[in-house]
């Protein structure tokens, strides 16, 4: 395994201009450019309770005659465009009826109307409609158009007929407002009277044409980097912090950062969504422009394991072999891996009468410290714990659940990694 030195470490949406947008043949790349992922979110099957509402959600079937208008912020920005729209969990193949990109109004997240003239259909393979297949995911044709840094996107898509199963591929934890509203709207300035929904569907990536030069971060997590705790439609989870700091300054402006977290996920099992070790290939490995990987995971491992001496220690070397295997698979793929350190949970549900958890906890962050495995280490833990109760989240950073940071708390984690690990 490739090993470079441990570091130790402790430590306004632009707007944009309206696209002419035009296919790129075959989506080839220009001298000198490459693709990089500027956004993304994981992929989950839709639990019961996040599926559309009514009447959006039938007893077969999901989003017939539906318009789905949904706004992101992506990091990096480029010169032409291309979307991944996803059908991992899809049991029935996903028809796309169409689909627009456009600007939204004010530059917001979560806005339903867009600035009057920015629309533009997105195509696939020069057609105006697809059809995603069962378990995979379609990529639109390159759309041609000035994406400045942090800009936010709207885009709008029409199922005729929906999807004929109730298996829908999303992500819940957007922490963004999207709008569902009957009939074909895509072109539509504005959609009133269309019933907000704090969730993504069906879209999982953006991708830019970047020069070589840029690169990206994807990082691994769960609920703390999904953003539970964060402000609707603010986009202020620590990545989002996190992207603001890097372009800020010149040598880190072209940095991507890729959220590839949800809420309740875990290194070794699943739970909402795949394991960490079973989706490191789709999330990260296989992610466009990935040149470093921060692992910000196992708070969940530990806290649905039994509170018991033997269950513990089993689950703490299970972590540590978990984490050397996301490392050499990541060091093949020429990627350099940071390891984060677990918060503290005292007060929490996951804490323990006796501190068996809080042992495990204790130990993997020892591991992660001082085993050398990682390229370098965040001491997320130590920024955010209680310096007189080592055991819990310093007050004025948590929610209330003693898990969950606020987004000042999440200011502290992105203040906590330093920009030169990011060049």
């Amino acid at each position: 395994m490739h090993l470079t030195r441990r570091t130790a470490i402790v430590a306004t949406t632009s707007a944009l201009s309206a696209p002419n947008s035009v296919r790129a043949r075959g989506g080839s790349t220009r001298p000198g450019s490459h693709w990089v992922n500027t956004w993304t979110a994981m992929p989950q099957l839709t639990e019961p309770g996040n599926l559309p509402p009514a009447p959006f959600t039938g007893t077969r079937s999901v989003l017939v005659d539906t318009t789905l208008r949904q706004t992101l912020r992506v990091t990096t920005g480029g010169r032409t465009l291309r979307l991944r729209f996803s059908n991992a969990y899809g049991d029935t193949p996903l028809p796309l009826t169409a689909v627009t990109l456009a600007l939204p109004r004010d530059g917001r997240a979560g806005a339903s109307a867009i600035v009057p003239g920015s629309g533009r259909p997105v195509t696939f393979a020069g057609r105006g409609s697809a059809t995603v297949p069962v378990g995979a995911q379609l990529v639109s044709d390159p759309l041609d158009l000035e994406l400045p840094a942090a800009s936010v996107l709207t885009v709008t898509t029409y199922l005729a007929t929906g999807q004929p199963s109730l298996a829908l591929t999303s992500h819940p934890g957007s922490r963004t407002t999207s709008y569902l509203q009957l009939g074909d709207h895509t072109r539509d300035e504005d959609l009133p009277g269309a019933t907000p929904v704090d969730h993504w569907y069906l879209l999982s990536d953006v991708e830019v044409l970047a020069p070589r030069t840029t690169t990206a971060v994807a990082i691994l997590g769960d609920s703390l980097t999904d953003g539970r705790g964060s402000t609707t439609n603010a986009d202020d989870r620590w990545p989002d912090q996190l992207y603001d700091r890097l372009r800020a300054h010149p040598a880190t402006a072209a940095v991507a950062i890729l959220n590839q977290a949800a809420g309740g996920n875990r290194v070794l099992n699943d739970g909402l969504g795949p394991n960490v070790l079973a989706r490191l290939d789709r999330d990260v490995l296989s992610r466009s422009g990935v040149t470093r990987l921060i692992v910000f995971e196992g708070v969940n491992d530990i806290g649905t394991a039994d509170a018991t001496p033997a269950a513990q220690h089993q689950v703490t070397e299970d972590l540590l072999a978990a984490y050397d295997q996301i490392v050499v698979r990541a060091h093949a793929q020429g990627i350099r891996v940071y390891g984060a350190t677990l918060l503290p949970f005292g007060g929490n549900t996951y804490d323990d009468p006796a501190g068996e958890r809080e042992l495990s906890r204790r130990a993997v962050n020892t591991w992660i410290r001082t085993s050398g495995h990682f390229d370098a280490v965040l001491d997320f833990d130590r920024a955010v714990r209680d310096p007189a109760d080592p055991r819990r989240l310093l007050e004025s950073l948590q929610v209330g659940d003693w898990l969950h940071l606020n987004p000042a708390g999440y200011g502290v984690l992105a203040a906590t990694v330093p920009t030169g690990l990011l060049r």
